[in-house]
């Protein structure tokens, strides 16, 4: 299942895993596994830093496909182990000025299967349009589809 909802300041993707909630957690918050899947189609990561905790942050270069890399930020701002994660993309001029907060959940569902929903909330419907001009809510679909297909492969250790 895979569900998109949008509304004037925020996207919403909700997406079953055929793995555990804690299986789903590890992924998303192990910089090693975290670097394997993160991002849309054709992207490549360096993860710099992933301090999970309130506070920390998550500071990584995304590799696009066309050799332009994307220095990224996100602060944590709440950490519930295994259930949820809130973090903000702080607003700069590498990134356009775009700010927003994502909160991921992270719910059992079904015989060990995980229901995760993924939000990213704007401050306006300028900044959730900031987002669509360069194909955002495409690109954390994809980002899902390629955690799937991290979660499927037999070696989920991090290593490449």
């Amino acid at each position: 299942m895979n569900k998109i909802e949008t509304d004037e300041t925020s996207v919403t993707i909700h997406r079953i895993f055929g793995a555990s909630r804690e299986r789903v957690w590890e992924a998303w918050t192990d910089p090693k596994q975290v670097a394997q899947w993160w991002g849309p189609d054709g992207v490549t990561n360096t993860v710099e830093k992933m301090n999970v905790r309130p506070g920390g942050i998550w500071r990584f270069i995304m590799h696009g496909p066309d050799g332009v890399d994307h220095h990224n930020k996100f602060v944590y701002d709440e950490v519930v182990e295994s259930e949820r994660l809130v973090y903000t993309h702080p607003p700069n001029e590498a990134n356009g000025f775009l700010g927003f907060q994502v909160t991921v959940t992270f719910n059992e569902y079904d015989n060990d299967k995980t229901n995760l929903t993924f939000r990213m909330c704007f401050e306006s419907a300028a900044e959730r349009e900031k987002l669509e001009a360069f194909g955002g809510t495409e690109a954390a679909n994809q980002t899902l589809s390629r955690l799937a297909d991290h979660l499927t492969k037999g070696d989920n250790s991090g290593e490449s």
